[in-house]
């Protein structure tokens, strides 16, 4: 967002008349607003930064792509979200810079934000290690749009096939290959595989289910690598069932809109989505220092970044260590659990005068969903898959979205999809590029 002002000017100067602390949030996530809710309706100034003005249950941002949801399912506005706190400001801006030494975070319009203390959790994005140019052939699940440009493409390749008389591209508009066997990618490729052949079966006349291809795609040893292989055999059994080829060992060497190759395979596709890794925000280079692992900045037991106690990381964007000594994951539980200790140990800190004991995270099983009535469950100690697993899962979900109308909602159309298997958000935008395929004749029908 690049606006016309060029002077700077300083906002959220000290109140004078309350001298309330100020905390900036830059970021409005899991972490960003399980933060602002703990300060909320106390006497602290704060404000939160996001340069989208909605948040997103981005766990199910898959079901957007695949047409089980709609975007308004899983996301809302922030200023809706906070707009019960009288202290919470909400901008929508994008930060382009922190001066540490004056205090202000830099906005892309020109204007600086004033902060006593500073939470930064401005999350990940996909990485796609060094080929950029990949991105727009192989859109990502980290937004609504590309989401939406998933679903977009997916749709629009069923059609062209119904259109085409070529047999040879009538497979390749059926062939979706995704690249990345963590949980988005095995997520992806279940939902798919149930997508196509519903709507084959139901929905088109020329289309078979056997003409339909669905491609995972792990350049490592095997899929979702950090669940137990016991989890990950039965995961991959119930892909495999449901149609979807699963390739390990193959790296991707080049990506295009209609081709992908890996290994010594060339594959024709009518769509092709990234699940292959993230890394972090590029807030580490906003403070001037080295992120770690994917860009994520290393933080101290009370989520504060070393050399600077005023400002602490949380989520995606932050390295914080289990009590084994090992990295916690980039998963929204553990974005939730530092925003609300972040909220609390702030609250108590410019409140009360008192420090926090050091973070420590709960884990509360990690989990991954393959498709109708399959998932997996890892609590470390003891480990569930099958429909038990999809049934928690479901709960866990539905718990994790933002309010009660998000719940009531995403339940209801899940228990209708369970019923009846139907999709409701099958829309294709008619501003699309003509979807006629080059080998299509124009007939009456």
């Amino acid at each position: 967002m690049t606006g016309e002002i060029t002077t700077i000017e300083t906002l959220d100067q000290p109140d004078e008349k309350t001298g309330a602390p100020r905390v900036v949030i830059v970021g409005a996530g899991f972490g960003g607003l399980a933060a602002a809710r703990e300060l909320g309706n106390t006497d602290i100034d704060v404000t939160v930064i996001d340069r989208r003005n909605h948040n997103l249950f981005q766990p199910l941002l898959y079901q957007v792509a695949t047409a089980a949801l709609s975007p308004a399912d899983i996301a809302e506005p922030i200023r809706r979200t906070l707009g019960r706190f009288h202290n919470i400001k909400v901008m929508l801006a994008e930060v382009t810079g922190i001066d540490t030494a004056a205090k202000t975070v830099h906005l892309d319009y020109g204007a600086d934000v004033a902060y006593d203390r500073l939470v930064v959790a401005t999350g990940s994005e996909y990485n796609y290690f060094g080929h950029e140019d990949w991105r727009a052939a192989a859109p990502g699940l980290k937004t609504i749009h590309e989401a939406r440009l998933i679903r977009q493409r997916l749709l629009l390749a069923f059609e062209k096939a119904e259109l085409s008389q070529d047999p040879e591209e009538k497979k390749a508009l059926l062939t979706s290959i995704i690249i990345g066997g963590g949980p988005t990618g095995v997520e992806m490729a279940g939902a798919i595989a149930e997508l196509g052949r519903f709507m084959i079966s139901r929905d088109f006349r020329k289309l078979e289910p056997d003409h339909m291809r669905v491609i995972l795609i792990e350049a490592g040893p095997r899929i979702l690598s950090a669940f137990p292989e016991s989890l990950v055999a039965y995961a991959q059994r119930a892909l495999e069932k449901m149609g979807v080829e699963v390739m390990t060992n193959l790296p991707v060497e080049s990506v295009s809109k209609d081709e992908v190759v890996a290994g010594p395979h060339r594959f024709r596709t009518g769509c092709v989505i990234w699940g292959a890794g993230v890394k972090a925000s590029p807030a580490a280079g906003w403070l001037g220092i080295e992120g770690k692992a994917g860009g994520r900045i290393p933080v101290e037991p009370d989520l504060s970044i070393a050399g600077h106690p005023d400002i602490y990381a949380i989520g995606d964007t932050a390295l914080g260590l289990s009590d084994d000594g090992k990295p916690l994951p980039a998963l929204a539980q553990v974005a939730k659990q530092q925003g609300g200790y972040i909220g609390k140990a702030l609250r108590r800190k410019l409140l009360d005068g008192k420090d926090s004991p050091p973070f420590r995270f709960n884990n509360r099983g990690n989990t991954a969903v393959v498709g109708h009535k399959a998932a997996i469950f890892d609590f470390g100690t003891w480990r569930l898959k099958g429909r038990i697993a999809w049934y928690l899962w479901a709960l866990v979900h539905v718990y994790l979205l933002v309010n009660f109308e998000k719940r009531l909602l995403v339940s209801t159309q899940w228990a209708w999809r369970y019923v009846s298997r139907q999709r409701g958000a099958r829309l294709i935008d008619e501003n699309a590029a003509s979807f006629v395929p080059s080998s299509t004749q124009r007939t009456e029908t």
